[in-house]
């Protein structure tokens, strides 16, 4: 179909959130976003929600102006991220939030057909092309020594993924979800909330020492609730670094550089 569908509501690197029709809104993807994993995002979705987790509904694949789009259940409220945004001092409780939704879904049972994380961490850092190759095969014999679980992992697990509504918080955005180790899940976030603070695109917004406020606080609450093993947590980093120079962010390219180099 073609038409005007207005202004997006929302950004993101792979799509654009517009309002839509019957309760829904729109995520429609950027051309370059190849419709094969669109249609795994949505088999994705489906398999969560089928599992009882507080997840939208999500519909077809509808082609809009060109584009490629899902239409998702309408859930009103706004991001953890525009929370901390307008309300920095409620820093430490949104922390405690992000951590006690985190260790729900990883301690969750779910009997969803989602990829394996261990298969998932191989195949980027395989596919990373500024990874040097030195760090490469380190990364991939470090990954082989990791220990292995079958809990759910979000993948993409940050403030901005965390819609806060009147209903209670939901959880989006589960394309990268995966089976697969929880401190794997937790090691990711770190990478993607320490990244950010490297970034302009949060800094304009919040402070750099909030952001680091945020994840310590972060970290410290979800250690708190699930007593764990923080030195396996430290040895995750660095695979998550590697894994993350698939993504071809520019910006961020030395410092995940760094970090790989710094724990292989």
């Amino acid at each position: 179909m073609t038409g005007n569908i207005g202004m997006p509501i929302a950004y993101g690197r792979t799509a654009e959130i517009y309002n839509w029709h019957d309760g829904q809104v729109l995520k429609l993807f950027h051309n370059w976003f190849e419709l094969e994993d669109i249609e795994f995002e949505a088999r994705i979705a489906r398999a969560i929600l089928a599992s009882g987790l507080s997840v939208p509904a999500v519909g077809d694949v509808i082609q809009v102006n060109g584009r490629n789009g899902l239409a998702y259940q309408r859930v009103d409220g706004e991001t953890m991220l525009k929370k901390m945004i307008t309300k920095p001092w409620n820093v430490f409780s949104y922390a405690h939030l992000m951590a006690e939704l985190h260790l729900k879904m990883h301690t969750s049972a779910i009997q969803a057909d989602i990829p394996s994380q261990r298969k998932k961490l191989n195949s980027k850092i395989r596919r990373a092309e500024t990874l040097p190759e030195h760090l490469r095969a380190k990364a991939l014999v470090a990954l082989d020594t990791m220990p292995d679980y079958n809990r759910l992992c979000h993948g993409d697990f940050h403030p901005g993924n965390i819609l806060m509504s009147a209903q209670g918080e939901i959880v989006i955005d589960w394309i990268d979800a995966s089976n697969g180790n929880p401190l794997a899940d937790v090691a990711r976030t770190t990478i993607l909330a320490l990244g950010a603070v490297e970034t302009r695109q949060i800094q304009g917004f919040l402070p750099k020492a909030l952001l680091r406020m945020f994840h310590a606080a972060y970290i410290h609450y979800y250690f708190k609730l699930s007593p764990g093993d923080e030195a396996e947590y430290n040895r995750w980093l660095p695979i998550a670094a590697a894994a993350r120079l698939n993504e071809n962010i520019s910006e961020l390219h030395e410092w995940l550089i760094t970090n790989a180099e710094r724990g292989l």
